[in-house]
């Protein structure tokens, strides 16, 4: 499952790069290739001979002043390896290698993923702050990795797809746009289990998850919680606080519990198995097969004080944006022999 915020593709041309909405210079494209989606709607992006720039791009994009904002898009190697990303109103600059599957190098105050797809595609993006109310796509072919002017060899290129421009500080999935700006809404989950699988006494919360992104800017603390419906009685994972920061959390306002159990993990946006245990005298915390944490505290939730497994801090705020394999409750605390195993990677 793939869970994301409410975000606006500001691109109103995602995929026909043909169309006069994206000038170019110094380059050509072609349509009627394989595309990541299956169909043939992607494009050769070709170089000319002049010893030039070789771009595809939109200028003055409106977005609020001084916004983060994250470009995006698909693109695999043919003639070229090399491909950037520029970001024109503040001169940020991201190079990647298509061959290695490696960002180059980023400048300007750029950040720079990329993510290897199947059939050869990438993913790449770049993050930076734009100055004022307006932003730039722009893609460039690049002969070394390094410069974006240079003498192009006719009919060098990559191919390219999907571009995405969202007013935020990473990238979600692709959001199809062709002639306006396309809004897609937040994900949620509705009857995804049984009341009847959760026990207010004793239990076990687990789950296989990874972030969207180390650290949200707009939304820094993602739960998964076993709550009353409020955040005042609840059982929380939780990914956030400081960057890669991993807490599991028990909180009782009538049973006066507050536990907290924390580690810091290599990258949140990695694959994690997680789990929290809780019965009166026996808590405990259990990541990647190694116990982090546990607690001899002897109060425990009410009888039927649990009622709502959600992906948020109960309540509907704080939500978790990422990606789930698994996420499963159980009505009793399972031991550490069975929680290691469960959650050994």
């Amino acid at each position: 499952w793939l869970w994301e915020p409410q975000s606006t593709n500001l691109i109103t041309q995602s995929e026909l790069f043909s169309d006069a909405y994206w000038s170019k210079s110094g380059s050509s494209v072609a349509s009627g290739f394989l595309s990541p989606s299956g169909d043939l709607s992607a494009f050769k992006f070709d170089e000319d001979g002049t010893n030039s720039y070789h771009y595809c791009r939109k200028l003055n994009i409106a977005v609020a002043s001084a916004s983060v904002v994250t470009l995006s898009m698909f693109a695999k190697k043919s003639e070229n390896s090399y491909v950037a990303l520029f970001e024109g109103t503040v001169g940020a600059t991201v190079f990647f290698n298509l061959e290695t599957k490696t960002v180059v190098s980023a400048s300007g105050g750029a950040s720079g993923t990329i993510e290897q797809l199947s059939n050869d595609w990438c993913k790449i993006t770049l993050t930076v702050t734009v100055p004022s109310t307006n932003a730039n796509f722009e893609i460039y072919n690049s002969n070394d990795g390094t410069s974006l002017t240079y003498q192009g060899v006719s009919g060098n290129g990559i191919y390219i797809w999907g571009a995405q421009l969202e007013q935020q500080s990473y990238a979600t999935s692709m959001i199809p746009t062709s002639g306006s700006t396309v809004t897609r809404n937040q994900d949620l989950c509705t009857n995804g289990g049984s009341l009847a699988s959760i026990n207010s006494t004793e239990g076990t919360l687990y789950a296989q998850i990874a972030a969207l992104t180390s650290f949200d800017t707009d939304n820094p603390n993602r739960y998964i919680t076993l709550t009353n419906g409020t955040s005042n009685e609840r059982v929380a994972l939780l990914l956030g606080g400081n960057n890669n920061q991993l807490r599991a959390i028990i909180f009782s306002s009538t049973q006066s519990i507050n536990l907290s159990f924390s580690t810091n993990l290599t990258d949140a946006k990695d694959f994690n198995k997680l789990a929290i245990r809780y019965k009166s005298g026996d808590y405990a915390f259990f990541l990647n097969g190694v116990k982090i944490g546990g607690s001899t505290e002897t109060s425990i939730f009410s009888a039927n004080t649990l009622n709502d497994l959600s992906f948020d801090v109960g309540g509907g705020t704080q939500n978790f944006f990422g990606k789930t394999k698994c996420l499963a409750v159980w009505k009793e605390a399972l031991s550490d022999a069975e929680l290691t195993e469960l959650t050994t990677i």
